[in-house]
C-alpha cells in the first residue's frame, strides 16, 4: 500500500470584502508554537495572505483526514482572532491588483520572472504526494495516470470567482496557471533519465529558476520519493481533500500495477488532453468530460464511474472504497466546491459566501 502526504494552501480573507488579508506572518508566528499530530507543519506560501499545511506521511486515509481537520480548526481560530477568516478556495472572491508577497528570496526571484503576471498569481491549491519505489517507477506511473488529470480537476474545481465576478469556470485557478511556462498535463517520458534531462533543460527558461518550479499538474517531486499531483484547487472542507487523496492514490497504485504487468499507457494525444483539462476547468462535474479510454465525451458522472472501475482493485487494497463512495455521493448531492460557492453567493451575496467559506474550512 502506497504512503502519501499532502500540502493544503489556505487564503486569509477580510470577512467583509473577502479580499486577501496580509496577516500570514502573524498567523504563522502563532502556529509555530503549536504541535501537530502526524508530523505536520505550517509554512508560509507565495503570498502574505496565505498559509500552507504540509502533513506527515500516512497510509491511513482516516488518520490523514483527522489531522487535516484538526489543523483547519486551529487555523480558523487564529484567523478569527486576527479579525479574518481562513478559506479553502482556489481563488479569493475579490483581490487587489498587486498582491503582497511573502518576504523570501525565492519568491522575489519568481516575482521578477513573472513580472506583469504576478498580479494574477493569487491562487491556492492542494498537492498530494504518493510514494513510489523509485524515479523510473514514478515516470511509469506518471505516464499512465496523467490522462485522468482532467477528471480529477472536474471533481475538485473550487475557484469560480475572480475580482468580484463569476468567471463561468469551476476552476479559474487552472486558467490562471496557464500563464506559467510549464502547466497542465505533463508529456510522456521514456524513463527517469529522459525525465531528468528534459526538466533540466527547462531551467532558466521563463519563470523556471529551478526544477522545483516545474508547473505541471503532476510531476515527480524533486525532494521526496513521490509522484506529486497538483491539479486540485484548495478545497472547501477536509472531506473534499480526502476524496482527492484517495482517488489519486488509487490512480497511482493502478498505474504502478499496470507498469509491472506491461500494460501500455492509454494513447491520448497531448492536444486532446490539454483541451480536456481546459474543458474540465470550465464545466466541472455539471457537463461532459473526456473519457480517456474511449476518447469521447461522456457525462461527468459516467467518466467518474469509469475511473472508479479502473481503480477498483486499488481502492479495495487500501480500504478507501467505502469512504470514496460516501464522499462521492455527497459531491453529487451538494455539488462541487464551485457549485456550493455560487449557490451561497446567489442566495446572499458576499456575506453568505463568507459564511460558507468560514464554516466549511472546519468541517
Amino acid at each position: 500500500m502506497s504512503t502519501f502526504g499532502l500540502e493544503e494552501e489556505f487564503f486569509l480573507l477580510d470577512p467583509k470584502t473577502l479580499q486577501p488579508a496580509n496577516i500570514g506572518s502573524q498567523v504563522l508566528n502563532d502556529l509555530s508554537t503549536q504541535a501537530f499530530g502526524g508530523g505536520g507543519r505550517a509554512t508560509a506560501e507565495f503570498l502574505e495572505s496565505q498559509v500552507e499545511f504540509t502533513t506527515g506521511i500516512f497510509t491511513s486515509l482516516a488518520e490523514a483526514e483527522g489531522d487535516l481537520r484538526a489543523f483547519r480548526i486551529r487555523l480558523a481560530t487564529l484567523a478569527r482572532s486576527q479579525n479574518s477568516i481562513a478559506a479553502g478556495t482556489g481563488t479569493p472572491f475579490d483581490t487587489s491588483t498587486l498582491p503582497v508577497l511573502t518576504d523570501k528570496a525565492r519568491y522575489r526571484v519568481i516575482e521578477s520572472e513573472l513580472r506583469g503576471a504576478v498580479g494574477d498569481h493569487q491562487i491556492s491549491g492542494t498537492h498530494v504526494h504518493i510514494g513510489v519505489p523509485d524515479r523510473d517507477a514514478g515516470v511509469e506511473a506518471l505516464n499512465r495516470m496523467r490522462v485522468w488529470l482532467p477528471t480529477l480537476l472536474a471533481l475538485t474545481g473550487n475557484s469560480p470567482f475572480w475580482r468580484g465576478s463569476d468567471t463561468g469556470f469551476d476552476s479559474w485557478r487552472a486558467v490562471l496557471l496557464r500563464r506559467w511556462p510549464t502547466n497542465g498535463c505533463p508529456p510522456v517520458f521514456n524513463d527517469a533519465t529522459d525525465y531528468g534531462r528534459r526538466i533540466r533543460e527547462l531551467v532558466g527558461v521563463g519563470a523556471t529558476p529551478d526544477t522545483a518550479a516545474i508547473g505541471w499538474s503532476a510531476r515527480l517531486s524533486e525532494s521526496h520519493p513521490t509522484l506529486e499531483v497538483r491539479v486540485a484547487d484548495a478545497q472547501l472542507d477536509s472531506g473534499a481533500t480526502a476524496l482527492f487523496v484517495a482517488l489519486t492514490r488509487g490512480l497511482v497504485e493502478t498505474a504502478l500495477a499496470e507498469a509491472e504487468a506491461g500494460t501500455a499507457p492509454l494513447n491520448v494525444s497531448p492536444e486532446l488532453l490539454d483541451a480536456a483539462l481546459w474543458h474540465a476547468a470550465r464545466d466541472g462535474i455539471r457537463g461532459e468530460l473526456l473519457d480517456p479510454i474511449t476518447r469521447e465525451r461522456q457525462s461527468a458522472r459516467a467518466v467518474v464511474q469509469t475511473m472508479l472501475r479502473h481503480i477498483e482493485a486499488a481502492l479495495a487494497e487500501t480500504g478507501d472504497g467505502p469512504r470514496v463512495a460516501d464522499l462521492l455521493e455527497g459531491l453529487w448531492q451538494r455539488g462541487s466546491g464551485a457549485d456550493r460557492q455560487r449557490r451561497a453567493y446567489r442566495h446572499g451575496g458576499p456575506s453568505a459566501l463568507g459564511v460558507l467559506l468560514n464554516s466549511s474550512v472546519t468541517t
